[in-house]
């Protein structure tokens, strides 16, 4: 059986601008704005949330099937996808579009500028659930609007129990919508600040929301993160990282982690200990694809790092 991620192909497009923003911008001048940054230093990176994921899951071992829309620029990706040998089945072309692109330009002091162009992505609705085969868990990843209600929706119709992770794409909903999510979702996943925003959006906190699903999982970068389920909490430490690199797809090589302890019925405590492992792992590179550890090497670390086996 496979596990079935619904979200964004992307590339990631990253400038580094040596020097710092605040030099270039006259603040009495805003309103007029019209500046341009020469960026000698630039990489194109491999990413989207489904594309992150997926191959985070790979690494464990896991069986993904992504199911995203993607433009005529994806030959590149496909063909990465191919060498991993990852399931490109139920990924859609959408002719005449271009994959969702992030453009992201960082200063001397970390500040950044970002356009993100959705591309195909908008297109998202034009895949189903029940397109997919022998698939037993799921994931409804940031992704077009139309696309991540009608995946949740096909999710639930079917019983496939999911993961519901806004992400980015939290803003685009409303309180009553993101409830209606909730309660067709198993597992709800948010970081600190989406924490925050979900609570002040629906008017419920953490906790009552978790009455609604078998868990809530909130990242909290480097504090660790935090399981509610069962009417408990469950504090999930922070794994240290090798290195301080990138923390850009750290949030997806999690989700990697839940979707594979809950597909092999493992606890609560193993599951977000093995999915702060994987955060962990991917911090200490840069992009959200380049770092690399074969399924031994994995359990390996988590044994020396919890004392026990997976």
């Amino acid at each position: 059986m496979h596990t079935l991620i619904c979200g964004s192909m992307a590339f990631d497009n990253i400038m580094v601008f040596p020097d710092r923003f605040r030099n270039h911008i006259l603040p009495e001048q805003i309103h007029i704005l019209n500046v341009a940054f020469l960026v000698p230093e630039m990489r194109r990176e491999f990413g989207g949330c489904a594309g992150n994921i997926a191959y985070n899951l790979n690494l464990l071992g896991g069986s993904p099937r992504i199911m995203a829309t993607v433009g005529d620029d994806f030959q590149p990706y496909l063909d990465r996808l191919e060498t991993l040998a990852i399931a490109t089945d139920y990924i859609r072309p959408i002719a005449g579009t271009y994959t969702a692109q992030a453009f992201i330009t960082t200063d001397l002091d970390d500040n950044q500028i970002t356009a993100f162009h959705p591309g195909a992505m908008t297109f998202s609705h034009h895949n189903h659930v029940s397109a997919a085969c022998d698939i037993s868990l799921g994931i409804v990843a940031p992704d077009g609007r139309d696309g991540m209600v009608q995946h949740a929706e096909e999710f639930h119709q079917a019983g496939i129990p999911f993961i519901f992770d806004p992400g980015q794409g939290l803003p685009m909903f409303n309180g009553e919508e993101l409830m209606q999510f909730i309660h067709k979702a198993d597992f709800l996943a948010v970081n600190d600040y989406e924490g925050q925003m979900l609570q002040e959006k629906t008017g419920h906190s953490l906790e009552h929301l978790a009455q609604h699903v078998k868990a809530v999982i909130q990242t909290l970068g480097a504090q660790g993160s935090r399981i509610y389920t069962d009417n408990k909490v469950i504090e999930i430490p922070c794994v240290p990282a090798s290195a301080i690199v990138d923390p850009t797809g750290c949030g997806d090589a999690y989700r990697a982690g839940l979707l594979h302890g809950i597909a092999n019925g493992m606890d609560w405590e193993t599951t977000g200990r093995l999915a702060a492992l994987m955060g962990s792992l991917k911090i200490a590179s840069r992009g959200g694809q380049n770092h690399q550890s074969t399924t031994e090497e994995i359990h390996a670390l988590f044994r020396q790092t919890f004392g026990y086996s997976l």
